[in-house]
C-alpha cells in the first residue's frame, strides 16, 4: 500500500479537538479504538482527532457507593478514588469490565450502531491467543460489529508519520523504529515497508503507570501517604517530572536551600470544598529550572528568591500540620529516570538506549543505518521536558560513529497511534483487509486473525 497518498477528510473545524456528530452519511462508517491500558482513544475513520478520549477503567469516588464511568471532563473529586482496569500488564484480562467500559463508549459517547459497523482496533504486540479470542468474541459476539480489523501501534503510527513527510527518510526507505513508552510497557519496535518485524521488537516492562507508583513512594516516604491517589499522582507527574540531562548536577541542586533550589516546587492536594482537583501551588516557581537553561546559573536567581526562602519555611511548617500539599524536589526528575535505568532501581532490565540498540541489532545489517536515522517516539510517557533529548545522549555512545541518529518527537504523542489507525480506516483497501461477521462465525477466530499478521 502506497502510505503516502492517504490523506484525513477535510475538517468542518480548525480546533485541534474535534467533538462533533458522527459522519452517518458516510459509505463505511469505520470507528478506530486505541485501547489502551491508560486511555481509551475513540472516534470516526478519515478524522484527524478523536471523539474523546477517556481514562480505560471504572471508578468509585469516595462520595459514590458503586463504580463510575468516567466521562472526558469530570469535575468530581478523585482523592482516594478506588479503580477498576480491565487491562493489567498491557493485557486484556477482564473481558466483561472491558465491555461494560466499550458498551458506555459507543452508546453515550459515540452513539453508534455496531451492526452497522466497521471496527479498526489496536493490540499491543505478542497478545495470548486466548486474548485475541476473547477480544474477537467481544466485538462480534457481544457488540455485533460488522467487519474487524486489528492493528498493531508501531504500524500505525509509522503509516501516520510517513504520510505526514512524505519525502523523510522513513517515509522514502518505508522503513522507521518506533519507540512506544505507554501505559504499561515500553517497546522498540522496527517497522518495514508497513510490517512490524515482531522477531526483532524489544520490551521494557516499564511505563507510565510504575512511572506513577514510584512517584506515589517517593511522596509517601517522604512528606504525605499518597498510596491510594492514582489519579492526582498522575496529574502530578504528568505536570512537575522532567527528564534530567545531568543527574549529578541535579542532586546537587535538589540538597540546596530555600531560594537556591530551582527544582523545589508545591503542589496543593483537593480539598473536596474549594477545589476537587489537585494543582501546582506557584507554576512560576514549577518552572525555574526549566527555563534556568542547562546550566542554571544560580547567582541571578539568588537576589530573586533570597527574600521568599524565610516565609517558604514558616509555610512549609504550616503544611506539616494541614497535610494539604507537598513539596517535590529530586522526585521530579528521578521517575522518568527508571525509562533509562531502571536498574538502578533493582529491576533487572536493561535501560532505553539499549533496548533500541537490541532491536536494531536484530535487524539485517543493511536495515541498520537507517533505523537510527529513523527513530520514532510515541506514547505519553515520552512527553516529559528534555526526552529526546537524553534519549540522543544515552544513544549516541551505542551507535557505530559513522551512523546517524535522529529522533522524532510526534506532534501528539497520545494521538499518533489512533491518527495512523484513522488514515488507515480510510484508505481504499481498507474494507478488502477486515474480516467480516460471517467469516468469524464460519472459521472462528484464530483462522481470522493470520490475516492480520501476514
Amino acid at each position: 500500500m502506497n502510505d503516502t497518498t492517504i490523506k484525513f477528510k477535510p475538517r468542518h473545524s480548525h480546533h485541534h479537538t474535534a467533538f462533533h456528530q458522527p459522519h452517518f452519511s458516510d459509505m463505511s462508517n469505520v470507528i478506530v479504538l486505541d485501547n489502551g491500558g491508560g486511555y481509551i482513544k475513540a472516534g470516526h475513520g478519515g478524522e484527524r482527532d478523536p471523539v474523546t478520549i477517556i481514562p480505560n477503567c471504572l471508578y468509585r469516588p469516595l462520595s459514590s457507593k458503586k463504580y463510575l464511568h468516567p466521562s472526558p471532563a469530570t469535575t468530581e473529586d478523585l482523592t482516594s478514588a478506588a479503580i477498576r482496569r480491565p487491562i493489567d500488564r498491557g493485557y486484556l484480562i477482564n473481558p466483561d469490565l472491558q465491555r461494560d467500559i466499550w458498551n458506555h463508549l459507543f452508546t453515550s459517547l459515540l452513539q453508534i450502531t455496531p451492526s452497522t459497523s466497521s471496527l479498526l482496533l489496536t493490540e499491543p504486540l505478542f497478545t495470548l491467543p486466548s486474548i485475541q479470542r476473547a477480544t474477537d468474541e467481544l466485538v462480534f459476539e457481544d457488540f455485533g460489529f460488522n467487519k474487524l480489523f486489528i492493528a498493531d501501534p508501531p504500524k500505525l503510527v509509522h503509516l501516520y508519520e510517513a504520510s505526514r513527510r512524505p519525502y523523510c527518510l522513513f517515509s522514502k526507505a518505508q522503513c522507521s523504529l518506533v519507540v512506544d513508552c505507554g501505559f504499561s510497557f515500553t517497546h522498540a519496535a522496527p517497522v518495514f515497508q508497513n510490517v512490524t518485524l515482531n522477531y526483532a521488537v524489544k520490551r521494557i516492562d516499564l511505563g507510565g503507570k510504575a512511572l506513577t507508583n514510584y512517584l506515589k513512594e517517593l511522596v509517601s516516604y517522604r512528606s504525605i501517604n499518597v498510596m491510594d491517589e492514582s489519579f492526582i499522582m498522575d496529574d502530578v507527574k504528568e505536570k512537575l517530572c522532567f527528564v534530567s540531562l545531568d543527574v549529578a548536577r541535579d542532586l546537587q541542586t535538589a540538597r540546596k536551600r530555600g531560594g537556591d533550589n530551582l527544582l523545589r516546587c508545591t503542589y496543593v492536594l483537593p480539598d473536596g470544598i474549594n477545589h476537587t482537583k489537585g494543582f501546582i501551588k506557584d507554576p512560576d516557581e514549577a518552572m525555574r529550572y526549566l527555563t534556568a537553561g542547562a546550566t542554571p546559573s544560580l547567582e541571578t536567581k539568588n537576589g530573586l528568591d533570597q527574600p521568599e526562602s524565610s516565609e517558604k519555611l514558616v509555610d512549609r511548617k504550616k503544611t506539616d500540620i494541614s497535610k494539604n500539599e507537598f513539596d517535590l524536589t529530586n522526585e521530579r526528575f528521578l521517575v522518568p529516570e527508571m525509562i533509562f535505568h531502571p536498574s538502578d532501581l533493582g529491576m533487572n532490565q536493561a535501560g532505553l538506549a539499549e533496548c533500541i540498540v537490541r532491536a536494531v541489532n536484530a535487524c539485517h545489517p543493511l536495515l541498520q543505518p537507517v533505523l537510527y536515522e529513523s527513530i520514532i517516539l510515541t506514547g505519553g510517557s515520552t512527553l516529559f521536558p528534555r526526552f529526546a533529548e537524553r534519549l540522543e545522549m544515552e544513544l549516541r555512545p551505542l551507535v557505530p560513529d559513522n551512523y546517524r541518529v535522529t529522533i522524532t518527537m510526534q506532534e501528539d504523542s497520545l494521538l499518533g497511534v489512533w491518527r495512523g489507525g484513522s488514515l488507515l480506516a480510510s484508505s481504499p483497501e481498507f474494507e478488502a483487509m477486515c474480516v467480516t461477521k460471517s467469516e468469524y462465525e464460519e472459521l472462528g477466530s484464530a483462522r481470522c486473525r493470520r490475516r492480520f499478521f501476514h
